[in-house]
């Protein structure tokens, strides 16, 4: 599913990223991927729209990414782009295994939840609440054109303070919000700039080209 180059976004969506850890949002593997969590966002987002996740108390951003395609769990799972985004948890890096492409389609319907950051640990099985509240919303938001700060991130503009919210998430902006939205995107680098908030600061696998 290709989505068409769009100059200015349709929606914007604002929400607070409870917890950074790289797996919602996964900004690896040259793409930015919503996946699991916010079954909301990913319901009524689409191709352009600009997600916008901030920290705890909407003071800092945490990244900002331009949707480029909407994908289901299956066309996500059997995509060989993100393959590399099957979490790998026996890995040593945390890269590896914070990846989010954890439903893969059963025949039968439904899904088989990976070993993953959803995964129910301390009893080693599938995490039913996590998988019920991920797959209600049969859709996947990748982007290629992302910023994500992680713990690092700049301060919220003080023009962009509209964006703020406490729970659930904003996504009623005014043509004017969302012209402001797309000023800041254009003035953000590129790509992961650090590591999730989260993150031991000894794994640096979080790095750009980091083999």
């Amino acid at each position: 599913m290709k989505a068409k180059r769009v100059i200015e976004a349709q929606r914007a969506f604002s929400y607070v990223v409870k917890s950074d850890t790289g797996f919602a949002p996964n900004p690896f593997h040259g793409w930015c991927t919503l996946a699991c969590c916010k079954p909301s966002i990913r319901r009524h987002a689409a191709p352009g729209d600009l997600i916008v996740g901030l920290s705890t108390r909407s003071e800092r951003i945490v990244y900002v990414m331009r949707v480029a395609e909407k994908l289901t769990f299956t066309e996500y799972w059997n995509d060989r782009r993100f393959t590399r985004k099957r979490p790998k948890w026996a890995a040593t890096r945390i890269r590896e295994r914070c990846g989010d492409n954890i439903y893969r389609p059963l025949e039968s319907g439904g899904f088989e939840q990976q070993v993953s950051a959803h995964w129910d640990h301390e009893h080693d099985r599938p995490h039913e609440g996590n998988l019920a509240h991920d797959t209600r919303t049969d859709a996947v938001l990748a982007a290629k054109e992302f910023v994500y700060f992680g713990g690092e991130g700049p301060a919220l503009p003080e023009y962009l303070a509209f964006l703020k919210v406490g729970r659930a998430h904003r996504s009623r902006f005014t043509e004017l919000e969302l012209q402001e939205i797309e000023r800041l995107f254009a003035t953000l680098p590129r790509g992961i700039q650090d590591r999730p908030s989260l993150w031991s600061k000894t794994d640096s696998s979080w790095r750009p080209g980091c083999a």
